[in-house]
C-alpha cells in the first residue's frame, strides 16, 4: 500500500496541477489532503474543484476554516504588523473570490482523519491533522521538544501522525515503551504543495509505504518518502502581482520563505 499525503496548496493552481502530474509517475494506492486549499493566490475555487472532482478525502486547514465561515481571521500567527496587514488582504480577497458552493464545501470539511491497519496481529494507527490534534493552527516545528511531541501523540494514540501548516517538511521518530517492548511513534510534516517555506521552491508531498511487515515495533519498517516536484512558479507569482494581493506573496513563492 502506497499512500500520498499533501497539504497547503493555498490557491496555487499551477502547483496543484504539477502535483497531479507527478502522481502519474508515483501511482499511489490512496491519497489524503491535509487542508489549506485557499489563501495567498488567485485560484481558490479552481483548487477546491480539482480536489472535489477527484473525491480526495480532505480535512480543513485553518485558512479553510476561516473562509468557510466568511471570517476575517485565518488563524495565522503573523509575527509583525506588516504581516498581519498583508494577511488581512489575503483572507479578504479569498472571501471575495470564493463561490458559495465552494465555501459550503470548506465549511463541512472534517477536523481530522484516522486510519487503522491490522498488521502482524497488531493495530497501526495513522492520524492526519492540519496543525496538531489539539488545535487546527498549532505549529509543530521540527525543534519541538521530544517530550511534548510524544505527549501529543500518546493522547490521540497515533503511531504515525501526519500534519502540515508550517510548510517545512520533516520526519521525526520517538521511542517509547509499550507493555515491556520498545515501540516507535512517527511525526511527519508533509510540507507544502503550493507555498513552500524551507528554501526549496519545489512543491512537496509525502509517500508512505505500508506492507505486511510494517509495525510500530520496528522503526525501519515505516518507509516515508518526501517527493519534490517542479511547477510553473512564474505563472503563480505573476498571478499574485497582477491581482490586489501583496506582491510579497509572489516573492515568497520565488524564494520559498
Amino acid at each position: 500500500m502506497k499512500i500520498a499525503l499533501f497539504s497547503d496548496i493555498h490557491a496555487n493552481l499551477p502547483a496543484l496541477q504539477a502535483f497531479f502530474e507527478d502522481l502519474e509517475q508515483t501511482k499511489p494506492d490512496a491519497m489524503y489532503c491535509l487542508g489549506d486549499l485557499v489563501g495567498y493566490n488567485i485560484w481558490p475555487n479552481e483548487v477546491i474543484n480539482e480536489i472535489r472532482k477527484r473525491g480526495i478525502p480532505t480535512i480543513a486547514g485553518n485558512y479553510d476554516f476561516g473562509v468557510g465561515r466568511n471570517s476575517d481571521d485565518c488563524g495565522c500567527a503573523y509575527k509583525t504588523e506588516e504581516d498581519k496587514a498583508m494577511g488581512a488582504q489575503s483572507i479578504s480577497y479569498s472571501n471575495q473570490q470564493i463561490g458559495e458552493e465552494e465555501r459550503n464545501y470548506l465549511r463541512t470539511l472534517p477536523a481530522h482523519i484516522q486510519v487503522e491497519y491490522q498488521l502482524n496481529n497488531d493495530s497501526l494507527f495513522l492520524l492526519m491533522v492540519h496543525g496538531s490534534p489539539r488545535k487546527i493552527n498549532e505549529y509543530l516545528f521540527e525543534d519541538r521538544e521530544e517530550k511534548s511531541m510524544l505527549k501529543i501523540m500518546e493522547t490521540v494514540n497515533a503511531d504515525l501522525m501526519f500534519f502540515g501548516h508550517t510548510h517545512k517538511p520533516y520526519h521525526r521518530v520517538f521511542e517509547y515503551n509499550k507493555e515491556g517492548q520498545t515501540a516507535y511513534r512517527h511525526a511527519i510534516n508533509i510540507g507544502s504543495v503550493g507555498k513552500p517555506k524551507d528554501g526549496d521552491t519545489r512543491g512537496c508531498y509525502v509517500l508512505i509505504h505500508i506492507n505486511e511487515n510494517t509495525s510500530r515495533l520496528d522503526k525501519n519498517s515505516i518507509n516515508v518518502e518526501f517527493k519534490r516536484f517542479e511547477y510553473d512558479i512564474e505563472k503563480a507569482a505573476t498571478a499574485v502581482e497582477n491581482s490586489i494581493l501583496p506582491n510579497a506573496y509572489a516573492d515568497m513563492l520565488r524564494k520559498a520563505y
